[in-house]
């Protein structure tokens, strides 16, 4: 498994997941939509970057960071937002460059942490995080910075660090960076699709899908999500910093270099939960997580 497997795997379970899990009829799931208000707003960030984001429920404040290629309504967090109303105030964004948030130029790690920031303040001043994927690294970078007296507690479900060597995660991000740079972010996606090895018939069923002109709209944020990664390894000195409650979770039927990163991260976070969640791939199922959300904050 290639380093670049992180996001390559969020782009091929986004389309090939989207439209069953869209159709699927959740009697439960409506219910409690429909008992839920969601007020849809923006936050500015202190670039003046304008996020989109929307709250729901009511209690401690929780914001939801989402991994590569997605935004609220593209394979969003609406449905876990929607379970966890039910004891605590959700957020749930469009990262910069996404969605219907805006973007400026030139792209920061930090930007994306400021970010966050302005969401915290309005969630009162502190909050809770969780981030999936490339965001539950972008979640661990926020936590860091932001420390104890604005972010509260932190939960992670498998940060794609160390998949394979720090070389070749380089390579793949240059090529994305390149292949952005030259105005092909729909190259740059199929790039990650073809490294990963997703056969040619399901690249085409995928450009010709409803979803594929938002992805390439905002393929270009792939490249953030590489920063984001640093050089694809766990970022020892910053997740030693760590020093509120965190859980750290991973899919039972997920690939082999989640786990191991799970483990490696629970183990540097002082006091860090470790918990694996049954029959859950990295594509995890809002109705497995929001449990064990619910049950840590």
């Amino acid at each position: 498994m290639k380093n670049g497997a992180h996001i390559q795997i969020a782009i091929v379970l986004l389309f090939f997941t989207a439209g069953c899990n869209n159709n699927q009829k959740q009697s439960n799931m409506e219910t409690q939509v429909e008992s839920e208000i969601t007020k849809a707003t923006t936050a500015i960030s202190k670039d003046g970057t304008t996020i989109a984001y929307e709250k729901t429920g009511k209690g401690p404040g929780i914001i939801l960071v989402s991994g590569a290629l997605s935004h609220r309504k593209l394979s969003g967090e609406k449905e876990l937002a929607a379970m966890l109303a039910k004891k605590i105030t959700v957020i749930f964004y469009d990262r910069r460059g996404r969605g219907e948030s805006t973007d400026t130029k030139p792209y920061a790690v930090e930007r994306e942490i400021e970010d966050i920031e302005a969401l915290v303040d309005k969630a009162g001043g502190s909050a809770y995080l969780y981030g999936s994927s490339s965001g539950a690294a972008l979640a661990l970078l926020a936590a860091e910075k932001l420390g104890s007296e604005r972010i509260k507690k932190l939960a992670l479900y498998e940060p794609p660090y160390g998949s394979d060597t720090q070389q070749k995660f380089a390579r793949e991000k240059n090529k994305v960076i390149e292949l952005v740079g030259n105005g092909k972010p729909g190259d740059a996606i199929i790039f990650f699709m073809e490294e990963l090895g997703t056969t040619p018939d399901k690249i085409e069923v995928m450009k010709k899908s409803p979803e594929w002109n938002e992805m390439v709209r905002i393929g270009h944020t792939l490249v953030y999500d590489f920063e984001i990664l640093g050089d694809g390894e766990v970022p020892v000195d910053i997740a030693k910093n760590i020093t509120i409650p965190t859980l750290i979770m991973d899919g039972e039927k997920s690939f082999e270099f989640m786990h191991a990163t799970a483990d490696t991260v629970a183990k540097i976070i002082p006091g860090a939960v470790r918990k694996t969640i049954k029959d859950q791939t990295h594509n995890l199922a809002p109705e497995a997580v929001a449990p064990e959300l619910l049950n840590f904050f």
